[in-house]
């Protein structure tokens, strides 16, 4: 049952109205009755009236009375032409209607919304002051060839038209000129702000630039530069190529520097794919050098922009401490300690446990093995050779100090087995448990080989810096195959999971699992790597060729598993971090080593670190302590906007000794031109908000079905009543008032 009386609506069901107008017809009459038999008669009808007004106040809040309140459409609603000036839209990719260009060429984006504009399509709106017309733009791409401020520029649809809806209250219709691409992923999806156009009665009328397929382009995605790299040493510049042509693209990567020095690489990019390769760049000098990463235009290629990236890298000296262990000076040994010697970037101690002789004495030499913690943390690196755990060798204690240093303070730890297979002892201890192979204890001795055998390279060997011994990737596995064999390996059985095969036996697979021999294995254990070297003949590697090959591979060893360790290393603090470039949105670990004055691990005291944001605002926070034997901390940090990070960390007992670095995070630019427009998404919005999507072509007559869209109708704002609490109070007030004076007429 719905009657108005008024502004009143009244909405109950009809057995309720019934009951309640019939209760109040029996409450009228017994006050009627009572009143009349009064001795009283004044004092009685004015409590009859007011228990009359409670009854009639209970019966009108039982009916579910409403106020309605109207408001009149205004005379003249507003209509907005929204467009998107965002950077997508200078794609080239859009075909103008044969009315507004005869010819139908392909212009960007932005020009086909200029030329729908120009039009004027939208007078007819206008027309006789019917309505108003608004031509607004959203998601303006900045004038900046700054590429830290282009790679924030999003599109955001769903603000552009949330602002609208709440903002302008005569609001008739809304139409949009754009790609459809949306980017603000911080924002909800734009269909959330459709809804709220089709509960207020707006549609959305969409029109689309642009090619709902890619162009045909190259587009240099990213490239994954380390932080630094050694004055006069390679380091490979990782890179990621993405294309939408419909060929395969053979090309030239061409890296430079500011002074014109480049080197390139040959590469064959698959149609339609993302191509991910790397490229060898040697520092010429110390201090930040700026590089620029290019791949030429190709044919058939329609954006330009995106083949090429500049990067910064850091070229410093390095001073990297070696530990060599080994029992017998084998040939593999006296090579090795003399590669390291001659190496003016590295400070090798090496320690000779000779079973008859004792420890070995003389340069380079240690006579003893460092047990303390401050003396053994200094080195980067340690080798250990045909060395166990016995009388004569190491003891456990210092077997698991070695696994703590590589665990706790991110240095490497080399292993190279020998014939008297003194290395399965380790696995009795944790520090076996490093080896990232799993060695056959029925053959301790290892495999002979009759004939002189060549290594392999896997996949991941022929793209690693450890096994680059050429100065480009293409002469690389040439150097290998012309490297002399072995006639010695390990006994190896499999790589353990998580790690990574560099090379394996030429010639020889095992005779239980099929696969080939691996024999040089990587791995990552805590905060350090870990390398296996299978063989003990790389010394013949200087065949013909005397140091080149040798000593360069086994520096490279040094500085690849040194190199974490180093990132930023201080006299009281060293500190590490991953990602190293990281992108605006990830969060970046932080990981420090403290020690005291003396060089032993901090263990009362924290480390501070003072962040500075590109924008120049400081914050600072305490890295949480890991290990008090090790000194070990941990923190991280997001990375909120691209530029450069400082950090500054120190131990909280002295200002001195502090290390300084940076974390340069290079935003990926969200704003892509060449990307297909996306029709679906307008067509979405335009159908949740009752609109319609249309062609260029048919504005004109979108503008007329605009037009002839009946008045709006008057805005009618319920306001329920019953739920008020003064409502409650004074039907409250006016009971006990009754209840009081019925007390106070029994009584005089």
């Amino acid at each position: 049952m719905s009657f108005n009386i008024g502004n009143f609506h009244f909405s109950a069901p009809l057995p309720i109205a019934i009951t309640g107008i019939a209760a109040w017809c029996l409450i009228l009459i017994l006050c009627v009755v009572a009143w009349r038999r009064s001795v009283r008669p004044g004092r009685t009808g004015l409590l009859e009236f007011l228990r009359l007004l409670c009854g009639t106040a209970a019966v009108f809040f039982l009916l579910n009375p409403e106020w309605r309140k109207t408001i009149e459409p205004v005379k003249q609603p507003e209509i907005v032409i929204l467009y998107d000036g965002s950077g997508s839209m200078t794609t080239a990719d859009a075909q103008l209607p044969e009315e507004l260009n005869e010819r139908r060429e392909v212009v960007t984006r932005n020009e086909m919304s200029d030329a729908i504009l120009e039009t004027e399509f939208w007078k007819l709106l206008e027309k006789d002051g019917k309505n108003r017309v608004s031509v607004e733009s959203f998601s303006d791409a900045p004038e900046s060839e700054d590429p830290e401020v282009n790679s924030l520029a999003v599109t955001d649809i769903y603000s552009a038209l949330a602002d609208l809806v709440d903002t302008r209250a005569d609001l008739r219709a809304v139409i949009m000129i754009g790609d459809g691409d949306w980017n603000a992923r911080d924002k909800p999806a734009p269909v959330a702000a459709a809804q709220k156009m089709r509960l207020k009665d707006i549609p959305l009328f969409s029109v689309v630039t642009g090619a709902p397929t890619r162009l045909p382009d190259l587009d240099l995605l990213t490239v994954k530069a380390p932080t630094y790299g050694i004055v006069g040493e390679n380091v490979q510049i990782p890179f990621t190529i993405e294309s939408s042509l419909e060929r395969d693209v053979r090309t030239i990567v061409r890296i430079r520097d500011q002074t014109g020095v480049e080197r390139t690489k040959n590469i064959t990019i698959p149609r339609g794919s993302t191509y991910y390769d790397a490229i060898l760049w040697r520092l010429q000098k110390e201090g930040s050098s700026t590089l620029e990463l290019s791949i030429p235009f190709a044919d058939g290629e329609l954006v330009e922009k995106n083949n090429r990236r500049r990067f910064n890298i850091a070229g410093r000296p390095e001073s990297i401490r070696v530990l060599v262990v080994e029992t017998l000076p084998r040939w593999e040994y006296r090579f090795i300690r003399n590669a390291l010697s001659r190496d003016p970037g590295v400070d090798v101690d090496c320690l000779l446990l000779h079973p008859q002789l004792g420890e070995g004495d003389g340069p380079d030499y240690i006579t003893a093995f460092p047990d303390k913690l401050e003396d053994l943390q200094k080195y980067d690196v340690i080798f250990i050779g045909d060395v166990g755990i016995g009388d004569g060798m190491l003891t456990g204690e210092q077997a698991e100090l070695l696994k703590g240093l590589v665990e706790n303070q991110a240095s490497g730890v080399v292993f190279i087995p020998g014939w008297q297979g003194h290395q399965f002892s380790l696995l009795e201890n944790e520090l076996g448990g490093l080896l990232p192979v799993v060695l056959d204890e029925a053959m301790k001795n290892g495999q002979e080989e009759a004939t002189d055998s060549p290594l392999s390279l896997t996949t991941e060997g022929r793209s690693s810096l450890l096994t680059m011994l050429g100065d480009t990737e293409e002469e690389n596995p040439t150097i290998w195959r012309s490297l002399p064999g072995f006639y010695w390996h390990a006994p190896v059985i499999r790589a353990k999971s998580g790690t990574e095969v560099l090379a394996v036996h030429a010639n020889r697979r095992h005779p239980k699992y099929g696969h080939r021999v691996p024999l040089i294995v990587t791995s990552r254990a805590g905060n350090g790597k870990v390398l296996f070297m299978g063989i003990d003949s790389a010394w013949r590697w200087r065949r013909g060729v005397e140091d080149l090959y040798h000593y360069r591979f086994w520096g490279q060893v040094a500085r690849w598993m040194s190199y974490q360790r180093n990132m930023a290393a201080g006299e009281r603090v060293r500190l590490y971090f991953t990602p190293e470039r990281p992108s605006p949105g990830e969060n970046v670990t932080l990981n420090a080593n403290a020690f005291q004055e003396n060089g032993a691990p901090l263990q009362d005291g924290t480390v501070l670190v003072d962040l500075t944001a590109p924008d120049g605002s400081v914050r600072r926070f305490e890295l949480a302590k890991e290990d008090d034997s090790w000194g070990t901390f941990t923190g991280r940090f997001k990375v909120t906007m691209p530029g450069d990070w400082k950090i500054t960390a120190r131990t909280s007992e002295s200002e001195k000794g502090a290390v300084r670095t940076r974390i340069i995070a290079e935003g990926t630019q969200i704003e892509k031109t060449g990307h297909p427009a996306r029709p679906d998404v307008l067509a979405e919005l335009s159908r949740v908000s009752r609109g319609k999507l249309v062609e260029a072509s048919q504005l004109k007559a979108l503008a007329q079905e605009i037009y002839d869209l009946p008045e709006p109708r008057p805005q009618i704002i319920p306001e329920s009543q019953w739920d008020k609490w003064y409502i409650a109070a004074a039907l409250v007030g006016l009971l006990s008032i009754f209840w009081i004076g019925r007390k106070l007429n029994g009584t005089f």
